[in-house]
């Protein structure tokens, strides 16, 4: 039986080349990867654009894959909840600092489980239907862990968020099927407490001593989790 691909799915803002570390362990570890960049992350993508065009994306990157780990990380665990049920051959979920909705929820929904406001909220402000960061408090929220060069750098790659794929909520039935959480427990992003309650509808947790960003801050120790995972 051949290897399941990791199929990496970004959060919030970002891109596929947020995975540019985790990627090289995972390559030099010899596990086979995808990446894709959402939708609804795109410079001059529609405003409508929304959990769904996201999933959808996710289901197409997988088609003829084989068998198939779908990773999530925070905006992006919502991504890979919404699209399970339409994977091919789907051996887990991975959520990475992630959220986790339940059926008629939506993300923003589910990022308030705790009631705990971060660094994360401070750095997001409206304009018209795009969700935008302010920089400054964006490198604190997403690479506090990392180094000056390594923030810097992904903070100019930055892009926006539509306000839709944030408001529109999962249809998604629950699946038969293995879920690990992987907590970060210095995040000001995602608050730990939050993510405790969405670690606590998954199977397994694992917890790392990182920010929001541990794919940048600490890919080996990522790449650990991952590979380790449904042993």
């Amino acid at each position: 039986m051949s290897s399941p691909i990791f199929v990496l799915v970004h959060g919030g803002w970002a891109g596929a080349w947020c995975w540019r570390d985790l990627t090289r362990v995972l390559d030099a570890r010899g596990a086979t990867w995808r990446a894709l960049d959402l939708p609804s992350s795109q410079v001059g993508t529609s405003a409508t654009t929304d959990l769904r065009d996201d999933a959808s994306s996710v289901v197409e990157v997988t088609r003829g894959a084989g068998p198939v780990l779908l990773v999530g990380h925070s905006y992006g665990g919502s991504v890979i909840t919404e699209a399970a049920p339409d994977i091919e051959d789907l051996r887990g979920l991975i959520y990475v600092a992630a959220l986790l909705p339940q059926r008629g929820e939506s993300s923003t929904d589910a990022s308030r489980a705790a009631k705990a406001r971060t660094r994360l909220d401070e750095a997001i402000y409206v304009d018209g239907e795009i969700l935008r960061l302010r920089p400054d408090i964006a490198r604190d929220a997403l690479y506090n862990d990392c180094d000056a060069e390594l923030a810097q750098w992904a903070l100019d790659h930055l892009s926006t968020q539509t306000l839709a794929s944030f408001r529109s909520v999962r249809t998604s039935v629950d699946l038969d099927v293995r879920t690990r959480y992987i907590t970060c427990s210095e995040d000001r992003a995602i608050d730990p407490a939050t993510q405790s309650i969405m670690a606590d509808r998954c199977d397994d947790v694992t917890v790392l001593s990182s920010g929001h960003s541990p794919f940048l801050s600490q890919p080996v120790a990522l790449a650990d989790a991952l590979l380790n995972s449904f042993e």
